[in-house]
């Protein structure tokens, strides 16, 4: 395993860490569904067992994975281990009671409680989770000075940024300051670390590096749905309304899947190494962060991490993909 390291800090992640969204299951929030299928503990158990033995040293969290049920899972496995382990969660989709969940307030207790679900004195990566901040960013300013308070008390390390626009990026980071922004980043859109565009500038200027949530477009890389297997998702699962998974896109891409299999080849394993790869070509990147509901998937996603694509294959996906 190799290591990056986030932003200009001394903390070093593991190329390939692991996202714990999955852990937390079916889930709603305010109505909403915004969980994954129901997870067995002790598989994921097993496969967080077998990544840290693997060298990974990093898991990225969230209050509302779960509504806590997430990170009390991953702190309860992570009891048992003497590895230094890198610890990110976040704050900003989970409200509880507050009028809005970047009140001063709630961030202090949402931390207090994260803390208490990992087992853990300090979060190492403490994220923003999105970029709204109220009509007219009417929160952010007690917001950045509760992060600022936090990590001088020694309760979180690094501040990050997670924002799905470029907008919200470049509206913020002067503000905020992170050491980290994350979203997604993956083959199909790789719109915020490709060379010389509006976030990547804004990085490098700020010295700030990237955490790719996504990498493998939630399986859809993997050719693993198609419009003849069309994936069938419980209430309570994300996925359930998300167009990707529609009959109508899955026939789009097929295509450009078939064209990713015929240069890297049909096994699911170099299909992996092919997404993971591709983002971990960017200097950029800190880390890809796949979700797992299994041992074999964490297998599937360290097998070839030490792998990394050559020039050809990288254009060559570009290509494809017209990115």
């Amino acid at each position: 395993m190799k290591y990056r390291q986030l932003g200009s800090s001394n903390i070093l992640v593991s190329e390939v860490s692991l996202g714990c969204w999955t852990l937390g299951g079916l889930n709603w929030v305010n109505g909403v569904p915004n969980g994954w299928a129901n997870v067995d503990e002790t598989e994921i158990e097993h496969a967080i067992d077998f990544a840290i033995d693997s060298g990974v040293n990093h898991f990225d969290n969230a209050d509302v994975y779960g509504n806590g049920r997430a990170e009390r899972m991953l702190g309860k496995i992570l009891k048992k281990h003497n590895k230094k382990i890198i610890l990110a969660s976040k704050i900003g989709w989970f409200p509880g009671t507050a009028a809005h969940a970047y009140e001063a307030i709630h961030i202090r207790h949402q931390c207090e409680q994260s803390l208490q679900n990992l087992k853990r004195d300090t979060i190492d990566v403490y994220y923003f989770h999105h970029g709204d901040f109220g009509e007219n960013d009417q929160y952010l300013d007690e917001a950045i000075d509760m992060m600022n308070r936090l990590r001088l008390e020694g309760k979180i390390r690094l501040i990050g940024l997670s924002a799905y626009s470029a907008e919200d990026f470049i509206r913020l980071v002067p503000r905020i300051k992170p050491n980290v922004l994350q979203s997604w980043a993956h083959i199909m859109d790789d719109q915020f670390i490709k060379e010389n565009s509006p976030i990547r500038n804004l990085m490098h200027n700020y010295k700030i590096s990237f955490v790719a949530f996504s990498p493998l477009n939630q399986g859809i890389l993997l050719g693993k749905f198609n419009p003849q297997n069309i994936p069938s998702f419980e209430a309570g699962d994300h996925r359930k309304n998300d167009i990707r998974f529609s009959p109508e896109y899955l026939l789009k891409i097929q295509p450009q899947i078939e064209d990713l299999k015929k240069k890297f080849g049909f096994q699911i394993q170099n299909l992996v190494r092919a997404a993971l790869q591709f983002d971990l070509y960017h200097e950029c990147v800190s880390c890809v962060i796949p979700g797992f509901r299994t041992l074999d998937q964490v297998k599937l996603n360290l097998q070839l991490s030490d792998s990394p694509l050559t020039e050809d294959e990288f254009q060559y996906i570009k290509r494809i993909f017209k990115n």
